[in-house]
């Protein structure tokens, strides 16, 4: 008898259902079924396809029913600087503990490790992907997870490497407690809906941790972005959420930790931003919530531009940064109020936590150094300290509104 597959819809997520017993089908050299594309050939929906130990070298080998595929400890497929590995074109296929190493680079292709093409259901977990060009890439791709998997990329130009995840034109996507290194973008969004991203670790990538444009409503929470070479950028997008991230380690001439362009009507909330050239750069970003994040020892923690405007920046930490909040304007509608900030040197007579006399976190040389970035060269001079004290005393030429007028006294532990 045949074997039925009947699809049920729940909750958005489609799942198979067989009416037999799945089988399991074993892929080992040296037995009559020696490859992964012979497993297939022999696979109904519903089967788990174990794979054995052993160096697997065949072409692109096409996914196209829905089945479980796992991998022993040492199953390794290696492309040999081919096309895509695995390509996924059936719902509701697993791919679980395989090593898969060496796609090569293509600058007309995105050749990936892992690919998922307009699928529903898919999973990637516990994989180990080495020297790919792309990493594990979801196209027009729904309800799917990708999780505790690595992937290390060759790491050699920015035009010679993919991203080690990748996700076009899709929505509702788990992408959770990844390590990713050594990519052109650790982890890169773009038309993508709904997903969450949430305990990963992304790591001296050659351009961005996380790069997402065009995607709405996701959330980040709990990841770390270090050491890559211009941090996390977040670009045309509505209703972020990103909370309890790390951003660390981003420096050079054009680094920041966060980017944020053209962003409405999202929370950055409970980050820690330390040791970046600059933590957050706000250009053409409305309506933000600035809460509960921590700015230490970065050149500058805060770059807010003028034609960003009604954010709030409410009860974050300040200490030890070069330069706590820049513009590029006199007049901003965004607001600071009970930060601390370490550079403080007001009073509590009357022992409420908050400073008596407002703080302004904008220096007048900070003023300077975004008109003329040369004169960064004298910041440890005496002719700066005494500029921004006459300014302090008398302001004249910073921002009128960016003042925080309940600066905290200490910060709550």
């Amino acid at each position: 008898m045949n074997r039925a597959v009947i699809w049920s819809v729940w909750l958005g997520l489609v799942t198979p259902f067989t009416g037999g017993t799945a089988q399991e089908i074993v892929v080992q050299k040296g037995t009559s079924v020696a490859t992964l594309s012979a497993a297939l050939r022999r696979a109904h929906p519903g089967d788990h396809i174990v794979v054995r130990p052993g160096i697997y070298y065949e072409p692109t080998i096409v996914i196209d029913v829905p089945v479980t595929i796992e991998g022993d400890s040492g199953a390794v497929f290696d492309g040999r600087d081919a096309e895509d590995v695995l390509l996924v074109t059936a719902d509701s296929v697993t791919i679980r503990g395989l090593t898969i190493r060496h796609v090569a680079t293509s600058y007309i292709d995105d050749r990936a490790a892992i690919k998922f093409q307009e699928v529903t259901g898919c999973v990637a977990e516990y994989n180990r992907i080495e020297d790919a060009f792309f990493g594990i890439y979801l196209a027009k791709s729904t309800d799917c997870i990708i999780r505790h998997n690595v992937a290390i990329g060759r790491k050699t130009t920015k035009t010679k490497s993919g991203n080690a995840i990748h996700l076009w034109n899709s929505r509702d996507v788990l992408v959770e407690d990844n390590t990713v290194s050594g990519h052109r973008d650790g982890i890169y969004f773009e038309f993508v809906t709904g997903a969450m991203v949430r305990r990963n670790v992304s790591t001296d990538n050659l351009r961005y941790g996380l790069h997402f444009m065009f995607s709405h409503q996701c959330e980040y929470w709990d990841n770390v972005f270090a050491r890559n070479g211009s941090g996390v950028a977040v670009m045309y997008t509505k209703g972020v959420t990103m909370v309890g991230n790390r951003f660390e380690d981003n420096w050079g001439s054009a680094a920041f930790g966060l980017l944020l362009k053209e962003i409405n009507d999202s929370r950055v909330e409970d980050n820690i931003f330390r040791s970046n050239s600059v933590a957050i750069h706000a250009e053409g970003s409305n309506r933000l919530t600035v809460k509960g994040n921590e700015f230490i020892a970065n050149g500058w923690a805060v770059k807010i531009m003028a034609n960003s405007i009604d954010n709030e920046f409410t009860r974050n930490r300040f200490v030890g940064n070069a330069f706590d909040v820049a513009t590029n304007s006199r007049s901003s509608s965004s607001r600071f109020s009970e930060n601390y900030w370490s550079a403080y040197r007001g009073y509590d007579l009357d022992r409420d936590g908050y400073g008596d006399v407002p703080f302004r976190p904008v220096r007048l040389f900070a003023l300077l150094v975004e008109q003329y970035p040369p004169a960064i060269i004298l910041m440890r001079s005496a002719f700066v300290d005494m500029i921004d004290l006459a300014e302090r005393v008398m302001p004249i030429l910073t921002p009128e509104t960016l003042v925080d007028e309940h600066p905290l006294m200490e910060w709550p532990q």
